[in-house]
Order: structure tokens, then C-alpha cells, then sequence
């Protein structure tokens, strides 16, 4: 299905935002509704199910947290995520220097968390039982851990020399997280222990290269920009501004050396790709430019590239209960992409009028039938 993915000609969204859109997400739990947050501070959420049952429809917003809703972000929405086991919260970072957490029910935040440099990207564990921690990558190099339960952003991870661009807890361990710097690093934690940091992830796997010893324990020679987990949460693609993407084995930390080729990545804050669940074998989702190349994670290859939007893609997020894919642009669009549906084939048709190629010789019919014979 994710091969043959297509702009879907009868799926729309609803066009709300006045600006760009830099982040989508599609609650876990039914994976009906979405939300998207602007570049002018506004977030929106869609019901993707069609209640109509029309061939055609459009994703209609149910609600907006416009320009002049009292609590709206002052400026760029970074990152939107859904509460990760109901529906009735979810939280948005901003430029403003601002987490909120809102209640969707009363569009009103139950919460807000202040920092003192931009936020540029949080994130809740899809998995964590024992914890509430908001990990949030600021401008500052320190990583914030916000408690949910307590209200308060006491806990700081520090060994970033440059800003925190990406931020992702492990879909397998509740206590790991990864995060993404301009200091072209991407570094592992356990948030339970004193000193914090597991490991630096190094490119060379610890060969030291003739290049000066500074160069070694680097993920990328360039901003890390994005970070996601495979489904299993065994490894971890990272992308940098030196136009590389790399796939990490999670638990050793060793650079798999699957070679994507070049992958164009010129945003100056967050790059929000995504990665299917559920397939074989597994792809990646990767704002290129104007289109998304879609490769497949374990060995490198661009299977193709999506085009339908007229500028550059901030964000996309997989749907994995249809395989379905959606899109946030510059250009302020939200697109569907749609497994294209396979041609059925009519049932009045017999197996002899089809060209007899595509019949394995196994399965072609041996047995006559007395009209042939008379």
C-alpha cells in the first residue's frame, strides 16, 4: 500500500491556516483526529473520518485555536502532540517560548510552561506508565524534562554545547531519550540516572579518522535537525544540515551505515519526518524540498518522490491504522496521500481471456471442459 501512494483527488482537508505549517500529529488511539499548528502561532484539529461516506469529502476542522482566541501562541507553532493515551489533552511548543498543555474539551491550557530561549521541539514518551516528563529542546543547550504531574521543569539534561533541535523518547524504554543539536550531535539518556548521558552517537564507530579529534563523537557534520525511532523502537534515523541521514542500532548506539544517498535538508529549526509501522519492509517519510522522498529505512533506497505541494514540506505523519500519509507545507496545505486502490478485476471475465503470462504455470488450468473438445 505505502508503494503506491498517491495524492488523493477525492481527500481533502480543509484549508484553515493563513501560513505555513510546521507540525501534524494523528492521536494513537483511534487514528481519527489530527492536529496541526502555523507558522502564525494558530493550531487546528481535523476529523479525518469520512462521516459522510461520500467517495469525495473533506477532512473538516472541528475546532481552531485562532488569532483570536486569548490563549494563542504569539508566534510559530514548533511541535504539536496528542496526549499519548486519550484524546482529552494535548500540547503545543512554540517560538513564543511557551509549552502549553491544553484540555480539548475547553480549548483552555491546563497548563503552561515557560523557558527562556525559543522552543523548538517537545515531545511525550508513547509508552511511559511511570513517568509524565515533557522532554523540550530550547535554544538553551541544556534539555528541559517538564513533570506533568508537578507542574514544574526542574529536571535539565546537560552535555549539548549548541541548541536542542529534536527531541524523541523510545518507543521501547520509558526512561530513554534521544535528542538532536546544532553541535552536531545526537546523545542518548537514561532521565533516571544522576549523570544523565548513556552515549554520544559517533558516525565512525569510534575508528578515529585523521580528522582532529573534535570531529570525533559527531552524528552528523551539521545541525541534527530531526530524529525519529523505528516503530520497535531498535533503531533511530537522525538527519542533519550536511545533507545526510543516518540509521542508529538504539541499543549499541553503532552507526548502520545504510547509505540514503543525498538527502537535501536546508531547514534552519526542526524537520518533522516520519516512519510507517506496520510494513515490509519499513519506509521513511522525508520532507525533500517541495515533495517527500519516501526510502526504505533498512537499506537506503529512494523509492520515489511525492509531489502535489508548491513549496517546502515542514512536517509529515503516517496514519498507520490505513497506511495513509499527511503532508504540512509552506504553502499552507494539508495533503491526504492515499494507497491508490487496485484495479478490481470484473468477475464476468475468465482466467483463459487473460494473458496468459501472468498465470504462474502451477496454477494454470489443466482440466478440459467437453465445450472445448466438441
Amino acid at each position: 500500500r505505502v508503494l503506491s501512494l498517491e495524492l488523493n483527488k477525492d481527500r481533502d482537508v480543509e484549508r484553515i491556516h493563513g501560513s505555513g505549517i510546521n507540525t501534524l500529529d494523528i492521536e494513537p488511539v483511534e487514528g481519527r483526529y489530527m492536529l496541526s499548528g502555523g507558522s502564525d502561532g494558530v493550531i487546528v484539529l481535523y476529523d479525518l473520518e469520512n462521516l459522510s461516506r461520500k467517495p469525495s469529502y473533506t477532512c473538516k476542522a472541528l475546532f481552531t485555536v485562532g488569532r483570536s482566541h486569548p490563549d494563542v501562541h504569539k508566534f510559530s507553532v514548533e511541535t504539536v502532540q496528542w496526549y499519548p493515551h486519550d484524546t482529552g489533552m494535548f500540547t503545543s511548543s512554540s517560538f513564543d517560548k511557551t509549552l502549553k498543555i491544553w484540555d480539548t474539551n475547553t480549548l483552555q491550557p491546563a497548563d503552561i510552561f515557560h523557558f527562556e530561549g525559543t522552543v523548538y521541539s517537545h515531545h511525550m514518551s508513547p509508552v511511559a506508565t511511570k513517568h509524565c516528563l515533557i522532554a523540550v529542546g530550547t535554544k538553551s543547550p541544556k534539555v528541559q524534562l517538564c513533570d506533568l504531574k508537578s507542574g514544574s521543569s526542574s529536571h535539565i539534561l546537560q552535555g549539548h554545547r549548541q541548541e536542542v533541535l529534536a527531541v524523541s523518547w523510545s518507543p521501547r524504554h520509558e526512561y530513554i531519550l534521544a535528542t538532536g543539536s546544532a553541535d552536531g550531535r545526537v546523545k542518548l539518556w537514561d532521565v533516571r540516572r544522576a549523570s544523565g548521558c548513556l552515549s554520544t552517537l559517533d558516525q565512525h564507530n569510534g575508528e578515529k579518522s585523521k580528522a582532529s579529534s573534535e570531529a570525533a563523537n559527531t552524528a552528523h557534520n551539521g545541525r541534527v535537525n530531526g530524529l525519529c525511532y523505528t516503530n520497535d523502537g531498535l533503531h533511530l534515523l537522525t538527519i542533519g544540515t550536511d545533507d545526510r541521514m543516518r540509521l542508529w542500532n538504539s541499543s549499541t548506539g553503532e552507526n548502520t551505515l545504510v547509505n540514503y544517498g543525498k538527502v537535501c535538508n536546508e531547514s534552519r529549526k526542526g524537520l518533522k519526518f516520519a516512519i510507517s509501522c506496520g510494513c515490509n519492509p519499513e519506509f521513511a517519510f522525508v520532507p525533500y524540498g517541495s515533495t517527500i522522498a519516501v526510502y526504505t529505512v533498512f537499506t537506503g533506497e529512494l523509492i520515489t518522490m511525492l509531489r502535489g505541494h508548491y513549496s517546502t514540506v515542514n512536517c509529515c505523519v503516517f496514519q498507520p491504522h490505513f497506511q495513509d500519509l499527511y503532508s504540512g507545507s509552506k504553502d499552507c496545505n494539508i495533503l491526504a496521500w492515499i494507497p491508490a486502490p487496485r484495479e478490481p478485476v470484473p468477475d464476468d471475465i475468465s482466467e483463459k481471456s487473460l494473458p496468459q503470462q501472468h498465470l504462474n504455470p502451477a496454477y494454470e488450468d489443466a482440466w478440459s471442459s467437453s465445450d472445448d473438445e466438441g
